[in-house]
């Protein structure tokens, strides 16, 4: 591939999207640019403060809790408050415990900075998966997540090399950095982001035609998208699992840990640089397809974690399963958004964030007791099982809820009051006549 067709393919992957969701794609590369906390944070307790390895476990294993508790909310508070307000409001709380953990230093006042910070982290992510549902049109939209996700691991590849430069300043100057990153990402929400919530339907009389009144509960009841938030969480247990197993595995074949940060850095590399190969690749492709493939990616990526022995071949395995994770993260996003209703989207990819936060918290568990016990191999060969399950779960269940065709909106009611729209080309909100 020539250099003029990769720029063409680059160009063509990044036109047409409204300027609204660059503005917002910014918010997250600044955002991900100071992500400090998580980072360092094991690092944190138990070199700074001198807690136990087990103790910032636990820490990690809080924020994780508080996200699945923070993805609903955030969901809620996106159809009833508004996308901008909170997203703004999220950021700031999170800014505000990034600074905070610069101050404090008991055990207990850690663990429940992190886990406030769990909670406002994954509140601000339905907010922004619905105003990139609300701006961008359903052609493009698998297209606007996979830059958005792209944003985000840029920015981490950015924190993590910076951190690791910066590191010799102190952690606390770290968590100041990330606190001043995510307070300008806040105002860059406030000041060029507009609100893109869509107005409730009203009839002649001024009367609310369809109320919001659906609860996470309500957003279970749907079979179809329930199906998807399963499958996803056994992705998500598949994906989260070498984040765990993969150092413990490497060790026990007698590698440094130096080994480790090499190869699990593959993973960083390859988004960074083929994220927007990827999209082209898979633009328009099916999007129970992709989730099949991804699937499958991940089985046999984590799966031929058990036959590797060098550090060549466990970066050949991470290779795979980040190829399984560029194509799931946008499709699965996409899909969210294609079965959420209009007046509930926020909480929808809020249910769905809840199947990450929870992997997030699980996974670890679960991991460090298979290697304890039936070893290393087991886990392996468990993820590998678990994500054929899950291809084979998107080809049988959501086949054909995916891949129909969207039915196009009704002709508005001559009956109806005004309704807010977004304009496609800024993203910004219009009044139809």
């Amino acid at each position: 591939m020539s250099f003029d067709s990769l720029r063409r393919s680059a160009r063509a992957t990044v036109s047409g999207l409204p300027r609204g969701f660059w503005w917002l794609w910014l918010s997250t590369l600044v955002n991900r640019t100071g992500a400090f906390v998580l980072t360092f944070l094991s690092l944190y307790l138990t070199q700074e403060l001198g807690h136990s390895a087990w103790f910032a476990g636990l820490v990690v294993a809080l924020h994780g809790l508080g996200g699945v508790a923070g993805s609903p909310l955030g969901g809620t508070l996106t159809d009833k408050w508004g996308r901008r307000p909170t997203m703004v409001t999220m950021h700031l709380v999170t800014a505000t415990c990034a600074a905070a953990l610069a101050l404090v230093t008991t055990a207990w006042g850690v663990a429940a900075v992190v886990l406030l910070m769990g909670v406002s982290m994954q509140a601000v992510r339905p907010s922004i998966q619905a105003t990139i549902t609300d701006m961008v049109p359903e052609h493009d939209r698998r297209r606007a997540f996979a830059l958005n996700y792209w944003a985000l691991n840029l920015g981490f590849a950015v924190a993590a090399l910076g951190g690791g430069a910066a590191i010799f300043l102190g952690y606390r100057t770290l968590f100041v950095v990330e606190a001043v990153a995510v307070t300008l990402c806040a105002l860059i929400v406030f000041l060029r982001l507009p609100e893109t919530r869509p107005e409730a339907k009203r009839n002649q009389a001024g009367e609310i035609v369809e109320k919001d009144r659906v609860s996470v509960l309500d957003v279970l009841r749907d079979a179809p998208f329930r199906t998807l938030v399963l499958l996803n969480l056994l992705i998500c247990l598949v994906f989260t699992a070498p984040w765990v197993g993969l150092p413990l595995s490497m060790a026990a074949t007698g590698l440094e840990p130096s080994a480790y940060g090499a190869v699990i850095a593959v993973n960083g590399v390859v988004i960074v640089a083929f994220q927007l190969l990827v999209n082209k690749v898979t633009d328009k492709r099916s999007p129970a397809m992709l989730l099949t493939v991804s699937s499958l990616l991940f089985a046999v990526g984590t799966g031929a974690t058990a036959l590797a022995g060098t550090p060549l071949v466990f970066a050949v395995t991470v290779v795979v399963w980040t190829i399984g994770e560029m194509v799931h993260v946008p499709t699965n996003a996409a899909a969210t958004a294609k079965l959420a209703p209009e007046h509930a989207r926020g909480r929808y990819q809020g249910v769905m964030g809840m199947s990450w936060a929870l992997s997030g918290f699980l996974a670890p568990i679960l991991a460090g007791w298979v290697v304890d016990g039936p070893g290393p191999d087991f886990l392996w060969m468990g993820t590998g099982v678990i994500g054929t399950l899950a291809a084979i779960g998107y080809v049988t269940r959501l086949r054909k809820v995916l891949d129909e065709d969207t039915v196009p909106d009704p002709a508005p009611d001559p009956a109806d009051s005004p309704a807010a729209s977004v304009d496609k080309k800024t993203g910004t909100p219009s009044v139809s006549a």
